[in-house]
């Protein structure tokens, strides 16, 4: 439904809310490295350490780890900058928002008075990670001396009369005299070849949370298996500017136009986590976790559009579309994880995941619309791509120092984009009998070649995001 980029479901094409597509399905199928600081610190590989809120969203297998009932609670700052390459023209812009990272409380029951059971605690756990954040900001501006946005319009129209045009489009642009007839069923503008200045600034906001309900055992201090009931959620706003200027009077008649469109998202969802972290040795651990698809049964999508128009002879329109509104349901793929953590005593330790994400198994569906189309893209556009993550830990007395790296695999079979990302991380923490302070950062980076409009029609931007997030875990033991 929409065209846009950033980390998370970075677009190829105009915005343009009409319909549900596969962009949407991949905005909501891309995870990043959010949780508590020492999640972050090790740059999310969590999969076989556990002991961890954030591990309750990764492999619940470790809840068992936990040696005693805990609760945190991590405020996070993250800062986001995006630095556009387009026709030569550069610009960058910047966002940055408050939030949290996660909060929530685990429960252990010691088997005391079993000391001979295999069974030797139970956990439950509650609470809320956040799994992305949308706040960013562009700017992509430059010389255009080869199409215009209207000349899209009018190829659009062309075959239409103007009752049958889009009112969120080119019916916008009939209405304020930015097309014209030029015969029955035929269409004009006044820059079919561009010569205009191009400038789009696309906001948004937003996050995808995910509640948590989790349980797990410990078993002979081998064994720990987990399950987790997550519930994710989702609000997602943008809001694009869009205008096209003849700043070297190359035209006599038009002089600009502004197009300004918002959109908000909101849904929830429910999947089901399993996991297990086998110790064969003190030294090592091994763990292994699946995620079942996330079935999100009524995602809502309210949009708006208007355009505003100028000419020479000082005349000016604006039209505006009505506010569209669409129900329908989202499927997002399953994901496998593979880990091995190496423990070195109280020394320190190293981990490291693997992730599979099937990205091509996203689904669109409605009672209303059959999303025919939009899943065949899915599955022609995407493909299975494997994440990587990595990251130490070395202790000395009370204080843990900590780094890790991250590699998103790119989503994307071949095309007009590649979508990898980047992540390296800094940690700090300060653990006492009784309670923590945990301190991370982490650093992304990710790069897309972004289209203003249709990709047919104009050249793209490269666009680079940079990404930093600064977390405070605070954590109490009882």
């Amino acid at each position: 439904m929409k065209r846009f980029i950033i980390l998370m479901a970075l677009a190829a094409g105009i915005l343009n809310v009409e319909a549900q597509n596969e962009l949407d399905a991949l905005r909501y199928s891309r995870l990043s490295v959010i949780g508590t600081a020492r999640y972050a610190g090790l740059g999310g590989a969590f999969g076989a350490l556990g002991a961890d809120f954030s591990s309750l969203s990764v492999n619940p297998a470790g809840i068992g780890v936990y040696r005693a009932s805990e609760f945190s609670i991590t405020p996070s700052i993250y800062m986001a900058e995006v630095k556009s390459d387009f026709l030569g023209k550069q610009n960058s812009d910047n966002k940055s928002n408050f939030n949290l990272g996660n909060v929530g409380f685990v429960s252990v029951t010691n088997n005391d008075a079993r000391p001979n059971s295999i069974l030797r605690k139970l956990a439950f756990g509650f609470g809320v990670n956040r799994t992305n954040n949308y706040n960013t900001r562009a700017v992509v501006q430059g010389f255009n001396n080869t199409s215009s946005l209207l000349t899209t319009y009018v190829d659009q129209a062309n075959g239409l009369s103007p009752s049958q045009l889009d009112n969120f489009g080119n019916g916008l642009a009939f209405n304020t005299y930015l097309i014209d007839t030029l015969g029955p069923k035929a269409y004009f503008n006044d820059m079919p070849n561009g010569g205009v200045t191009q400038r789009k600034v696309i906001e948004t906001s937003g996050s995808m949370n995910e509640m948590v309900f989790a349980a797990g055992a410990n078993l002979a201090e081998k064994l720990y298996i987990g399950a987790t009931i997550g519930m994710p959620y989702i609000n997602y706003s943008e809001k694009s500017s869009y205008t096209e200027n003849d700043d070297q009077n190359l035209n006599s008649y038009f002089n600009s136009f502004k197009r300004t469109e918002s959109l908000t998202t909101a849904g929830s969802g429910i999947n089901f986590k399993l996991g297990v972290i086998f110790k064969p040795a003190d030294f090592i651990r091994l763990g292994a976790a699946f995620h079942s698809p996330t079935y999100y049964g009524k995602m809502t999508d309210k949009w708006n559009s208007t355009m505003a128009s100028s000419f020479d002879n000082g005349n000016s329109y604006t039209s505006s579309s009505p506010q569209g509104e669409f129900q329908y349901s989202l499927t997002t793929p399953f994901r496998a994880i593979g880990s091995v953590a190496l423990v070195f005593g109280q020394n320190g330790l190293f981990s490291a995941d693997y992730e599979y994400v099937n990205y091509p198994g996203a689904h669109l569906s409605s009672t209303d619309y059959n999303f025919k189309n939009e899943n065949q893209a899915i599955s022609n556009k995407y493909k299975g791509a494997g994440n990587l993550r990595l990251g130490a830990e070395w202790k000395y007395d009370i204080f843990s120092f900590r780094g890790g790296y991250g590699i998103e695999g790119n989503p994307y079979k071949s095309g007009v984009n590649s979508l990898k990302a980047n992540s390296y991380s800094l940690g700090l923490g300060l653990r006492e009998k009784k309670f923590y302070v945990d301190l991370g950062f982490v650093h992304t980076s990710s790069s897309e070649d972004y289209y203003i409009y249709d990709p047919s029609y104009v050249e793209p931007s490269r666009n680079k995001l940079q990404g930093n997030s600064i977390m405070l875990t605070l954590g109490v033991r009882y």
